[in-house]
């Protein structure tokens, strides 16, 4: 199938298709005779798996590791194992630190008066060095 094709089944627009090629994230496309891409179902397969671990949060070296231990049959699924808990334990943290951000905001925001005065303990706290 050609890369349009490809792109609509596997949810994967072709600009990122390409670049994943690029990257080796996966394998080189096939050429017609004509010197289009081609691809398989088994490609389409990698792009979905591709974007499915995108959507999960993974980065591009992770997602390279995963496809490469997804298509080897003999992996242990423990370094698996390891690399999803050690992405949830990073998540985990962002989602912390997302939290203290909002609470800091919302106490900020709630000690503004936000009326026609210049006093503002939002920009105060922004101008204070860390």
């Amino acid at each position: 199938m050609n890369i349009g094709s490809a792109a609509k089944l596997s949810g994967v627009n072709a600009k990122l298709i390409r670049h994943y090629e690029s990257i080796g994230i996966i394998p080189k496309a096939n050429r017609s005779e004509s010197g289009y891409r081609t691809y398989s179902e088994t490609d389409v397969h990698i792009l979905s798996f591709v974007k499915r671990s995108r959507n999960l949060g993974f980065s591009m070296k992770e997602i390279k590791k995963l496809v490469s231990l997804w298509r080897n049959k003999a992996r242990a699924s423990s370094e698996v194992k390891m690399m999803a808990t050690k992405h949830v334990s990073e998540m985990e943290h962002k989602i912390y630190e997302l939290q203290e951000m909002v609470k800091t905001l919302k106490h900020l925001a709630k000690n503004c008066h936000g009326d026609h005065r210049p006093d503002c303990p939002i920009l105060n706290d922004l101008a204070k060095s860390q």
